[in-house]
């Protein structure tokens, strides 16, 4: 490895050292002697504002250094626009970044930048996918996908996708979220889709009565758009069922709890509380709270 110090084709520039303040610090930061090199070099070529091929390489070895420098990210992006190069390069470049760190903030950004000035999201949703195959809660990721679904408005085959992540894993909370998301952006809440989401969300409760994830979509999208359990009696029906089956969910039964004081029935709210502070004894003061609430007996 040859120092940026010991480059004939760097002997113009006069390096800025570190630390770049004249104070001294609290407490010394030790910096390896390649990390010193690159970004004195950095500090240099950013005061002197040149936008050229050696500065762009420059870059490079400054975020491999450190690729949460998001000044040098910047700078980046202002060498990009002044050289006018391929950008598919560029694409290149970030994918093997989020591939090392797929949790960096900065460089999904920049590579959201480069999208913007390419016009052209035709990777995007195989690079997130791919992204999340491995950690299915990046939310980075998911931040980036949202976007350009909404950006680009590509949703065709998205809610198959959710489909596929949830057959994988049911509990995926994120898959859950990003189903409400596409549905709330794309199509919308009519009555007849909310109808068919609660069914849709009734099949996993079957499947896994103590995920909370499929519970919180269901009473998720009813509460948002100010409807009732009552406009959906086939829902409402699901609950009724499992209860007189005696399947032990807190979720359901606190669903049931909400139906009940929907109904105005506060006395039969109040006993399936009881039951919850048994059933679910770490939040014991939370379902008294929510029985203390009710005006039983009214």
């Amino acid at each position: 490895m040859t120092f940026y110090a010991d480059k004939p084709e760097w002997k113009d520039i006069t390096p800025i050292p570190l630390p770049y303040s004249e104070n001294e610090p609290v407490v010394q930061i030790m910096y390896s002697e390649r990390f010193k090199d690159v970004y004195s070099y950095m500090a240099a070529i950013m005061q002197k504002k040149e936008y050229s091929e050696r500065a762009l390489n420059l870059t490079t070895d400054a975020i491999e250094c450190n690729a949460a420098n998001y000044t040098v990210w910047h700078y980046r992006r202002e060498i990009l626009r002044h050289l006018k190069l391929d950008l598919q390069d560029e694409m290149k470049f970030t994918e093997s970044v989020i591939d090392d760190q797929p949790k960096n903030y900065q460089v999904w950004h920049h590579r959201r930048c480069i999208i913007e000035m390419t016009g052209d999201p035709s990777s995007e949703l195989e690079l997130t996918e791919y992204t999340l195959s491995s950690d299915a809660k990046n939310y980075h990721a998911w931040d980036h996908r949202q976007w350009v679904l909404s950006q680009y408005k590509i949703w065709d085959k998205e809610l198959e996708y959710i489909d596929e992540l949830l057959s994988k894993d049911l509990r995926n909370n994120s898959a859950w979220n990003h189903r409400y998301f596409v549905i709330e952006n794309s199509q919308g809440w009519s009555k007849e889709t909310i109808s068919k989401e609660l069914e849709y969300a009734g099949t996993y409760i079957k499947k896994a009565p103590n995920n909370e994830s499929s519970w919180n979509y269901a009473r998720g999208i009813i509460k948002k758009n100010k409807m009732k359990y009552s406009d959906f009696p086939p829902f409402k029906e699901l609950c009724v069922g499992m209860n007189e089956s005696h399947i032990p969910s807190p979720f359901l039964l606190s669903t049931l709890a909400d139906i009940h004081v929907e109904e105005g029935n506060n006395t039969a709210a109040s006993n399936i509380f009881e039951q919850l502070k048994d059933l679910d004894s770490i939040r014991e003061k939370y379902w008294t709270f929510k029985q203390n609430q009710l005006q039983v007996g009214s």
